[in-house]
């Protein structure tokens, strides 16, 4: 019992380390509550796993993989859409999800560099768990580390991605310099890994909205409509940081709402409204994509077809604007804890981006409100 208490307060501080969230600030943007661990991962079924790889002093990369139900994906597809803010990014798997409205693997961030590596570990781990499988449609998002990480070394490997994979569990997700998002900028400060979650209330359905983001873009930083960037001077042309205003941003949003791909891609929409609310601006070299799906056990796609017809259940759409609301909240949310969750790093070629001042901005906020 003793080596279990020592373990448990080992986990405890070990997760205090990456747990600074907006919340610990009592700061709480939006009107909708939280789910318990207000994370993806709140929405049941939903496991995140990260591979960090951090070597050397130019090598500041990783994997994120968002599994999106333990059982077999490829075998049960889950009812998908995505949506492009900007497209200067190169995520895979986009055509199909657009056209067939599912997705069939986990789904995986990484850097730009590296998605045709994380493409072929997902062939690897669809074709291990499905022996007659001859056509794979792999989902990979990224965004660009190169200011950070040697990007040009391509030092995610195969195994790192399905490290990843197999390690994902549905438990507290960890934020800022990990997996996908070791390396990321945003604003001009740390960016990295950010989750947020929101449950409705039970006379509107009681379903729950989980985003994880990888944020790595520019814009004029808010934080609960104070106007962060400008008070501190860190905006676009403000010579701060070299192309800081371009950058890519990667978002997932889970529901376990019934939906299909077309009221998943009205919610994909409004995840850029909540990117806006933080300040971002999908600039011109800036990936800005949204994939969103459903975990409903009664909408998931068979790959093994036994009846001609599916029998699908749809929430009306009358009944989608809480659910809207719910993923712009978590969001804006989302992106806000990948900063506060972030460190200073420095890493390729001695490059250094320092961690949000949010001690700083909270003063300034204060000042202003005097």
């Amino acid at each position: 019992m003793l080596r279990f208490s020592l373990f448990f307060l080992l986990f405890l501080t070990v997760f205090s380390a990456f747990s600074q969230r907006l919340r610990d600030f009592d700061i709480k943007p939006g009107v909708m509550i939280p789910g318990a661990l207000n994370a993806i991962t709140d929405v049941e079924g939903v496991k995140v796993g990260h591979t960090t790889i951090v070597e050397g002093d130019n090598i500041r990369t990783g994997v994120t993989a968002i599994i999106p139900h333990p059982g077999n994906i490829f075998q049960e597809k889950v009812p998908a859409a995505i949506y492009i803010g900007n497209g200067f990014g190169k995520l895979a798997g986009y055509s199909q999800v657009e056209e067939l409205g599912n997705i069939e693997t986990p789904i995986v961030l990484t850097n730009t560099l590296s998605v045709p590596v994380a493409c072929d570990a997902l062939i690897t781990y669809t074709l291990d768990q499905n022996k007659d499988v001859r056509s794979v449609n792999a989902v990979v998002g990224e965004t660009n580390d190169g200011w950070l990480n040697d990007i040009r070394g391509r030092h995610v490997k195969q195994e790192h991605v399905l490290n990843a994979i197999e390690s994902a569990s549905s438990g507290p997700v960890e934020e800022g310099n990990v997996g996908a998002g070791t390396g990321t900028i945003c604003f001009g400060f740390k960016g990295g890994i950010g989750t947020s979650s929101r449950v409705l209330p039970d006379e509107l359905g009681g379903y729950t909205v989980g985003v994880l983001i990888q944020s790595n873009f520019g814009g004029v930083l808010k934080i609960d409509d104070f106007n962060a960037g400008e008070a501190l001077g860190k905006f676009p042309f403000s010579e701060s940081i070299r192309n800081q205003e371009d950058g890519s941003c990667m978002i997932v949003v889970a529901t376990d709402a019934p939906l299909g791909s077309r009221n998943l891609k009205r919610m994909a929409k409004r995840a850029i409204m909540g990117l806006a609310k933080t300040g971002g601006i999908a600039s011109n070299g800036s990936g800005d994509y949204v994939i969103a799906f459903s975990t409903a056990k009664e909408n998931r796609v068979p790959y093994n077809v036994k009846n001609a017809e599916m029998e699908l259940k749809e929430l009306h759409n009358d009944k989608m604007s809480p659910l809207l609301l719910a993923t712009i909240e978590a969001t804006e949310e989302a992106i806000l804890n990948s900063l506060l969750a972030a460190k200073t790093i420095t890493g390729r070629d001695g490059h250094k981006i320092k961690a949000l001042p949010i001690q700083k901005i909270i003063e300034l906020r204060k000042n202003i409100e005097r």
